[in-house]
């Protein structure tokens, strides 16, 4: 095991039902119940006690690189006789996902043993007493292998509940040559320095669009806006206290829906979403593009690409101004342990397992997803398998969380609406962000 063993680990102290969305929990309605009823009772963990192996299940959404079930058939191939592990596969739809993986731990029954969950998740479920506190088992010294930004968005009230898997982050994307061509050698370090070179390229070159970014109503809207709002020197949360009301996140905000009214970005910016952008861009028709890491792939694709991968620049997401530091919003998947397994020692050595330095590596180069683990990001066959692993690591090491709340599902159904709004140009950033800031205080003080 490369991560430490340890005591029984302690579980959390939440109410159950703390942090449950009341809007999507409510639409689950009678269905979701009789759902559960199929579940059986009890979770994983059988077999131990019989004379046979502790028996897992695994939960995470589909894979099609088929790399993690290769990762569980060596698994259980090392640890034959001792423990084997299922994968069950859950809906793709992250919020869907959430929303069954809910259902199923409110009853105290779910079979899963081990969660694959959202860098979302971690306080929502540990505020509701449904994951393994794992301080114990994942103690300081062994954090500090991860990278900053995961580790903090598995912290919940001083522990630790998540061991983190893979990570994401927001990339600016550019057309190196039509820079060169335009006489720019950089990529811009301003939101301002980026509309200018938008408008000198497009002029120049024909191209269609400066800048595409996801605006959609949906958790990817709610992410760009954050990271406009960031990256002017804005929050959403200090404490318990909702700050998104202040001038710098206004101005954020204001920058946002600048990208429309100043010609830079269509306006159907407000319905795009990461497969919208990326298909733009690698059609020719934007300059630059805001997306998360594994787009890049996509430019080695003819089917999907008319831009050789060479043309393609990848750097740090813009500031309002350069005494900012830029940041973007971490994504990616942890690994939690379900506080109703019956064997958390056998979860936690897969959990150790899956998260360890050769297996982390195998799933960059064979799942092309970034690792968690620092040291990875110096791997020269990492760097060699995953390019975008060596050209995006400035943004993904400056990548921050989304606000860390049990109540979080909820206050981003509020901002995602309310972000939508602004861009479409429907209600002003000041009056968005004002509103905004008595719903999510409600949200929480409710809470």
């Amino acid at each position: 095991m490369v991560l430490s063993g340890g005591r029984r680990p302690s579980l959390a102290s939440g109410r159950m039902g703390v942090g449950i969305s009341r809007r999507r929990f409510l639409s689950l309605g009678a269905s979701a119940a009789a759902g559960v009823a199929l579940l059986g009772a009890g979770c994983g963990g059988e077999g131990g006690s019989s004379g046979g192996p502790t028996r897992l299940v695994f939960s995470l959404f589909p894979d099609p690189t088929g790399s993690v079930q290769r990762l569980i058939d060596r698994f259980n191939a090392d640890h034959e006789g001792e423990i084997e592990v299922t994968f069950r596969e859950m809906p793709a739809d992250s919020g869907q996902h959430f929303d069954q993986l809910r259902t199923e731990l409110q009853t105290g029954q779910s079979e899963i043993d081990v969660i694959g969950g959202d860098v979302i998740w971690p306080a929502q479920l540990a505020a509701a007493g449904w994951i393994v506190d794992l301080s114990d088992r994942f103690p300081e010294s062994e954090r500090e292998a991860f990278l900053e930004a995961p580790i903090e968005a598995n912290t919940y009230e001083g522990a630790i509940f998540g061991v983190p898997w893979y990570t994401d982050a927001g990339l600016l994307y550019y057309r190196r040559d039509l820079l060169e061509e335009a006489g720019f050698s950089e990529p811009p370090r301003t939101y301002d320095e980026l509309k200018e070179m938008a408008s000198e390229v497009v002029d120049r070159s024909g191209t269609r669009y400066g800048f595409v970014f996801q605006g959609a109503d949906y958790e990817g809207g709610v992410v760009n806006a954050l990271e406009y709002i960031w990256n002017s020197g804005g929050d959403v949360l200090d404490g318990d206290r909702v700050v998104i009301d202040s001038p710098e996140a206004v101005r954020g905000l204001s920058t946002e829906r600048s990208m429309i009214t100043d010609g830079v970005s269509p306006r159907g910016v407000s319905q795009y979403k990461e497969q919208e952008s990326v298909s733009l861009f690698l059609r020719g028709d934007a300059v630059f593009m805001r997306n998360v890491p594994r787009m890049y792939a996509l430019a080695s694709d003819p089917s999907e690409s008319r831009i050789d991968p060479e043309q393609i620049g990848v750097a740090e997401l813009p500031v309002a101004d350069a005494s900012l530091d830029s940041t973007s919003s971490t994504g990616g998947w942890n690994m939690f342990i379900n506080a109703s397994t019956e064997d958390p020692d056998a979860a936690w050595e897969f959990v150790s397992y899956m998260t360890a330095p050769e297996q982390q590596k195998f799933r960059a180069i064979e799942g092309s997803v970034l690792p968690t683990r620092a040291a990875l990001y110096e791997d020269e066959e990492v760097r060699e398998g995953l390019p975008i692993a060596r050209l995006g690591e400035a943004a993904i090491r400056s990548s921050r969380p989304r606000p860390i709340s049990p109540y979080y599902s909820d206050m981003s159904l509020a901002m995602a609406d309310a972000f939508v709004r602004s861009l479409n140009g429907e209600v002003s950033p000041e009056e968005t962000l004002r509103n905004l800031r008595g719903e999510l205080q409600g949200i929480v003080d409710q809470g």
